[in-house]
């Protein structure tokens, strides 16, 4: 595996300057930012995120100010209380997308995110206490207890969130796969762990820098 230096180099080079490539590159919020998000917006992205994976993105958005308001602008006391035939009755609406498994996922992750606010206060304050060191170990977690978070779409919902991840992507496994640190997409506790060491080395090795922008370097090193 190549150290940091060479990432950081090869960045430059490709930008021209170091103010270019910071330019190009997330910033991810504080955990203070984080804390104050209010678990209703949390709930909101987490819907949106499942309803973007499979579609195209622009069209789940078109429809997003129907669902706010189909969703009780996802207030999760609300949200929680919706029946099956609430539902049901969803799927006739043509202003939103019509996914069963989908809507029933939301009260689903509604009673998650209240769960969660029980033990800790809130679920921002989840998200914020979580270590970047151990970000898989938090995918891990909205996988387990959330509903239809598998995949990618708990490391990208914390990324629409701003909490600071790194993306396995297309092209960050092929990054990873050229520094031969995977040979695949991570799914197995093993490979998450193998690169979630190598993230944590580059983080240190850069003084701090943050995972969602080490991971967008590493995308950058890929030539289509």
């Amino acid at each position: 595996m190549r150290d940091y230096k060479w990432l950081h180099e090869y960045c430059l080079n490709r930008f021209g300057s170091a103010a270019e490539l910071e330019a190009h590159l997330p910033v991810p919020k504080t955990p203070a930012q984080l804390r104050k998000i209010s678990d209703d917006r949390y709930l909101s992205t987490m819907a949106l995120r499942v309803f973007r994976a499979g579609l195209k993105h622009s069209l789940v958005d078109a429809k997003w100010p129907a669902f706010e308001e189909v969703f009780f602008k996802f207030d999760p006391e609300k949200v929680v209380l919706m029946s099956a035939e609430h539902l049901e009755r969803l799927m006739q609406d043509a202003r939103i997308i019509r996914h069963l498994g989908k809507l029933k996922s939301v009260p689903r992750n509604a009673q998650f995110i209240l769960d969660v606010e029980k033990d800790k206060g809130s679920f921002g304050a989840l998200i914020a206490d979580w270590p970047v060191t151990d970000i898989v170990g938090l995918w891990t977690y909205l996988k387990k207890h959330g509903h239809q978070l598998g995949g990618l779409s708990a490391p990208r919902f914390l990324r629409m969130v701003g909490k600071d991840t790194f993306v396995p992507s297309y092209d960050v496994v092929a990054a990873l796969n050229a520094q031969k640190i995977v040979d695949k997409v991570p799914t197995s506790q093993r490979d998450l762990a193998i690169v979630q060491e190598a993230f944590n080395q580059w983080h240190e090795q850069s003084g701090g820098r943050p995972m969602s922008q080490i991971s967008m370097m590493l995308a950058y090193t890929v030539n289509h």
